[in-house]
């Protein structure tokens, strides 16, 4: 299993980003058509990202500090919902906020497919943050 780690920096506060990461609405700004996400412990995580299912449960919830979800897709059988795990770590910096996003337990044929997918939208979770209205996504995994 693989690991990606990344990290961008937005011009906000860390409690303005972590609402971007566990709304239905604040979600589905940047990323996915749309979610059902329960923000607790053991609570729903469920986007769907350009045709594709991602499921899972929130595993760790504190604000504005940490979010931390299980992650896989419904239908996928190398990276079935909840076999992942996706931690976004918030740290206030002089000019905004620093998003640490680590990705682990990914099989090594979906890394590159999820590697190119945060490159794809973390530029829109600083756009969003910055109350850009987005249009709508059309992003979708190279084959």
């Amino acid at each position: 299993m693989a690991e990606h780690r990344t990290s961008i920096e937005i011009e906000a506060s860390p409690e303005r980003v972590f609402d971007f990461l566990v709304t239905d609405t604040g979600m589905t700004s940047w990323m996915g058509q749309w979610a059902s996400l329960n923000p607790v412990p053991g609570g729903q995580f469920a986007v769907d990202i350009a045709g594709y299912p991602a499921r899972g449960t929130f595993l760790e919830v504190d604000p504005p500090r940490r979010v931390t979800v299980s992650w896989g897709s419904a239908g996928n059988e190398t990276l079935p919902p909840g076999s992942s795990t996706v931690s976004f770590d918030l740290t206030p910096i002089s000019a905004g906020t620093r998003v640490d996003v680590v990705h682990t337990d990914l099989p090594e044929g979906d890394v590159s497919g999820h590697v190119a997918g945060w490159a794809h939208f973390l530029p829109r979770l600083i756009r969003a943050v910055a109350g850009e209205q987005l249009p709508p996504d059309t992003w979708t995994p190279a084959p």
